[in-house]
């Protein structure tokens, strides 16, 4: 027998399989998916099987297969197979697309460590009239052990005296017992069955009918319209079929909330897969996954490749974020993965936004997707009501962060003992600190960007390579106390908040204040529970969070994503503020809206003030229409990077030139022009784009140039279909 591996070097010269003979002794163990260890070129590397064969027809003499590295982890078919789909979909290594679908203590490097965690156990070791019979004859702790495992199945070693169970274990009473413990283990509470109103009862009944489907709903609700609840009515009804469900998150913030509701309806049936989680815990909660342990999967981007078998329900919330697309190799999108495995296992996918992303929505009005609609809130609760604040006008007023009508507003909820959320999209002190002596300016030697100031550990960072370093009271260049700190952050903001509102308690959230493992949690939680009035934060803030006391919602700049020069910068920009909108209100009192803005004519700015999401679509699609953008077109973006800048510069021109002379002519090409952030960690980036609308010879011709870059040492490419941003 022998074994078609493919090894652990995720070069592309060596993306392929290896044949190996299968010793005799691993015969009847080894299976397809499994991870083993190989001789290769004079040393043992690790791979996987990927098939297994009775014949060879080559003459050189085979190397036999050293050992299985781990006899319980094996990929399954499906997993197989989605990540062949991967590597095809995003032109990477067939290994990287495996190793993308492991968390890190199952990675196919050599892992030493064991992360498997035991606990010791009491269990009773003789029928139960011979325990009666001891109890109802002694005294002491010895009958009190009995007594409780007369109760209990098992109870842990660790709350008994040692000496007691020794003796207890001499007369064949008791036995300690070892067993594998998960880190995370939660059980169900009793909680009040909420009913699901007519809209609600409406949606659940159509995805129901199609459970044993292919079929993808968008289900376009607005905020507080209780999508979560229909989700968990879903999948209830899943479990009863004998099935499992995966449910996908954009953030670790929101999966802290969701978690929790979907803990008290199904306890330990749940595991969760986030990166907020330790490597322990990972590890735990996918063994849990492959064991068959629970049939409920909850977590952001990376869950979608979860080892769950019979899937019923692949259910993605708040599809339209950017979250769900990696940017780094392999760049994958989590809708494409649920497509794959919605298709396999013929269980229907449910993209549920109150925001969807354009090109959800135009499929839907396609009939490719099944459109489901809740356009009222629960209890029929009013949405918030939005008042545009024109910030040209406030500095004449001398008001430059807080305008006189946010002002207002925030005393008066403060009175009211309810509660305040500001939004600013950008965390840090000061965006740029520069010297009004010399002009010298703080930026990364990296990345040629400017760097954010964060005053706290009185630190200059790059938000992009992680550079930093301290700040010095004098500029570097002229040795003058000139430096000026322009732009603002969260936490220069929490400052000001502070001082103007020295009566209010006030917490930030942002991912410098989320660095600790549970804060995000920690923070929402306290929140909720009135123990803060007022929450600064970024983006991380806006999307399905539930604060029954929050009444108000600042937009400290609205033009803070409107200005990125990108095609997607006014849906971002829509779907940041009414999803932030949308935390204003959700409970039985009134909630309102101000957005500052320096462009309060601005048409995406006009429509969430009006809650108007298909008035935006509609304008929005014209524009995309016209400028052939998607979803008229598809994109491809390469990016030809080299840390010599005449290098990337003279690669990316020959680039151009091959996709010219190669791809159709309905293709257009744009570039090339510099990337956006041009210098990124020493690497000079150029964008060349590619639009088309059929894709009959792109793949192929993009597959070869990708090839002929492959040996290349000095440059290489960044392939990307379907960029988010280019």
């Amino acid at each position: 027998m022998y074994a078609n591996c493919l090894i652990e070097y995720p070069v592309k010269t060596l993306d392929k399989t290896f044949i190996y003979k299968i010793p005799n002794t691993l015969l009847s163990k080894i299976k397809i998916g499994m991870k083993v260890l190989v001789p290769f070129n004079n040393r043992q590397v690790h791979g996987f099987i990927l098939s297994i064969t009775n014949e060879y027809n080559e003459s050189y003499e085979l190397k036999e297969i050293c050992a299985i590295e781990d006899e319980f982890l094996i990929l399954n078919e499906e997993l197989l197979q989605l990540g062949k789909f991967l590597k095809e979909s995003t032109l990477c290594n067939l290994i990287t697309a495996y190793q993308t679908m492991l968390p890190s203590a199952l990675k196919i490097k050599d892992q030493k460590d064991n992360y498997d965690k035991y606990a010791k156990y009491v269990i009773l070791d003789a029928e139960k009239p011979l325990i009666e019979s001891f109890i109802t004859n002694h005294k002491g702790q010895k009958v009190d052990i009995l007594t409780r495992l007369l109760k209990e199945p098992k109870i842990l070693k660790k709350e008994f005296n040692s000496s007691t169970l020794k003796e207890l274990e001499k007369l064949h009473l008791i036995k300690i017992v070892t067993e594998k413990v998960y880190r995370i283990n939660k059980t169900k509470e009793q909680i009040k069955e909420k009913i699901l109103t007519s809209d609600q009862q409406i949606v659940f009944n159509s995805i129901c009918a199609s459970l044993n489907t292919n079929k993808t709903f968008l289900l376009h609700g607005v905020t507080g319209s209780g999508k979560t609840l229909i989700y968990i009515n879903i999948i209830k009804e899943v479990l009863k079929n004998g099935k499992t469900a995966l449910l996908l998150v954009p953030e670790i913030s929101l999966t802290e909330q969701i978690i929790n509701i979907f803990y008290a309806y199904f306890g330990s049936d749940v595991a969760i897969l986030h990166s907020g989680l330790s490597k322990t815990e990972k590890y735990d909660e996918y063994v849990k996954i492959l064991n068959k342990k629970v049939h409920i999967v909850i977590g952001t981007r990376s869950a979608v490749f979860a080892p769950l078998t019979n899937l019923g329900i692949i259910i993605i919330d708040e599809e339209h974020s950017d979250t769900y697309k990696q940017d780094n190799t392999p760049r994958y999108h989590a809708l494409d993965m649920a497509k794959f495995r919605s298709h396999y296992n013929k269980c229907p996918l449910v993209l549920g936004s109150a925001t969807p992303s354009l090109e959800s929505m135009a499929r839907a009005e396609k009939g490719v997707y099944t459109l489901l609609t809740l356009k009222k809130r629960v209890n029929n609760q009013i949405l918030p009501t939005n008042i545009i604040v024109d910030m040209t006008k406030e500095l004449k007023k001398r008001n430059f962060i807080i305008s006189e009508e946010l002002d207002k507003n925030i005393k008066e909820t403060l009175n009211n003992q309810e509660q305040v959320i500001l939004l600013l999209n950008r965390r840090g002190f000061s965006t740029v600190i520069t010297c009004s002596n010399c002009g010298f300016t703080y930026k990364c030697p990296h990345c040629e960007i400017s760097l954010t100031y964060h005053k706290t550990s009185n630190a200059l960072r790059c938000h992009y390579c992680g550079y930093t370093k301290l700040k010095d009271d004098i500029c570097p260049k002229c040795h003058e106390k000139g430096l000026n700190y322009l732009g603002m952050g969260t936490e220069k903001l929490e400052s000001i908040i502070a001082e103007k509102y020295p009566e209010a308690k006030i917490i930030r959230m942002d991912a410098d204040t989320t660095t600790k493992k549970g804060a995000h949690d920690k923070i929402i939680k306290a929140f909720r529970n009135k123990e803060y009035d007022i929450l600064i934060g970024t983006q991380m803030i806006s999307k399905g969070l539930d604060f029954p006391l929050c009444t108000l919602v600042g937009i400290i700049n609205a033009d803070t994503t409107l200005n990125i020069p990108d095609f997607r910068s006014s849906e971002r920009t829509f779907a940041l503020l009414h999803q932030a909108s949308g935390r204003a209100g959700r409970s039985t009192k009134k909630g309102k809206v101000i957005i500052q803005t320096f462009n309060p004519d601005n048409r995406t700015i006009i429509n969430v003030s009006l809650n108007d999401y298909l008035k935006f679509y509609h304008e929005e699609m014209q524009i995309r229409k016209l400028l052939k953008y998607p979803p008229y077109y598809y994109l491809v973006n390469i990016k030809v990077c080299s840390k010599d800048y005449e290098k990337a510069k003279i690669y990316a021109s020959k680039v151009l030139n091959y996709l010219k002379i190669n791809l159709d002519s309905t293709c257009l090409l744009l570039g090339p022009s510099t990337a956006l952030n041009f210098k990124l960690k020493n690497i000079f980036r150029f964008n060349i784009t590619v639009k088309y609308k059929t894709d009959k010879i792109l793949k192929k011709v993009i597959k070869e140039l990708d090839n002929i870059f492959a040996p290349n040492k000095d440059v290489f490419l960044e392939i990307d279909f379907n960029p988010l941003q280019l």
